[in-house]
C-alpha cells in the first residue's frame, strides 16, 4: 500500500493531500454542516412541541412554532439549519467538483434557502395557535404568511429531488446500499407529505421532515 505525499496549502493554512479536493479542511467542515442541521433541527423542534403552551403537533404544523413570544426560537432554528444546509450544498459541490450533475448541490442549497425564507417570513396565526387564535385557517393571507406557504414546500420539493437524483448516481457506482436508502427517503417522504388525507397531516410532515433531513 502506497501513501500520496502530504502538501502545504500555505494560502489557507491547511494541509492537503495530492490529489485531493483544494482545501480539504475546509470541505469537510461545510459537509459536517449538513451531518449537523438534521439533528439540530429536529431536537430544536422537538423539544418545542413538548414544552409549548398550547401547542399540539396532532393539529397544528410545527411552522407555527414560529409564533408567539417564544417564536424567535423556531425562526432561528428555521434559519441555522438553513445556512447549515446551505453550506453543506457548498461542500457536495467540492466533492462532486468533477461531476456533471451540477443539479444536485443546486436542489440542496435551494432546500436550505428554502428554509431560511421559511423563518424569515413567518405564519400566520392559525388552528388555535397562538392561544386564542381561533381554531381555524384564516379567511386571508398575510404578504408574510404567503411567502411562507410557498417556501417550505417547494424547499422540501427540492430536498426529495436531490435524493432522488443521488439515488442514480449510487445505483451508477454499484453503491447499491445507499441507491436504496436514498431511493426510500425519496419515495417515503414525497408519499408522507402528498397524502390527501387531512387527518394527522401535521404528524405525517413532521415525520417526512425527520426522514428527509
Amino acid at each position: 500500500m502506497t501513501t500520496e505525499p502530504m502538501t502545504e496549502d500555505r494560502r489557507a493554512g491547511n494541509v492537503v493531500t495530492d490529489g485531493s479536493p483544494p482545501h480539504l479542511t475546509t470541505t469537510r467542515l461545510l459537509l459536517a454542516c449538513g451531518a449537523l442541521a438534521g439533528p439540530l433541527f429536529v431536537a430544536t423542534a422537538g423539544i418545542q412541541t413538548l414544552t409549548r403552551d398550547g401547542f399540539d403537533l396532532g393539529h397544528q404544523p410545527i411552522s407555527l412554532l414560529s409564533l408567539g413570544d417564544l417564536g424567535w426560537i423556531q425562526i432561528s432554528n428555521f434559519v441555522v439549519a438553513g445556512l447549515l444546509s446551505v453550506a453543506f450544498a457548498v461542500g457536495v459541490r467540492r466533492v462532486l467538483r468533477a461531476d456533471r450533475g451540477r443539479w444536485r448541490p443546486r436542489l440542496l442549497a435551494l432546500f436550505g434557502v428554502g428554509l431560511v425564507a421559511g423563518g424569515i417570513f413567518v405564519p400566520d396565526p392559525a388552528l388555535g395557535f397562538p392561544p386564542g387564535t381561533p381554531d381555524r385557517s384564516p379567511d386571508t393571507m398575510s404578504w408574510h404568511g404567503t411567502l411562507h406557504a410557498v417556501a417550505p414546500p417547494l424547499s422540501f420539493a427540492a430536498l426529495i429531488l436531490a435524493c432522488a437524483l443521488f439515488a442514480r448516481r449510487f445505483a451508477a457506482g454499484q453503491e447499491r446500499g445507499w441507491a436504496w436508502y436514498s431511493s426510500v427517503t425519496s419515495a417515503g417522504a414525497l408519499v408522507l407529505a402528498a397524502w390527501p388525507d387531512p387527518d394527522g397531516v401535521s404528524v405525517r410532515l413532521a415525520v417526512a421532515i425527520v426522514l428527509g433531513f
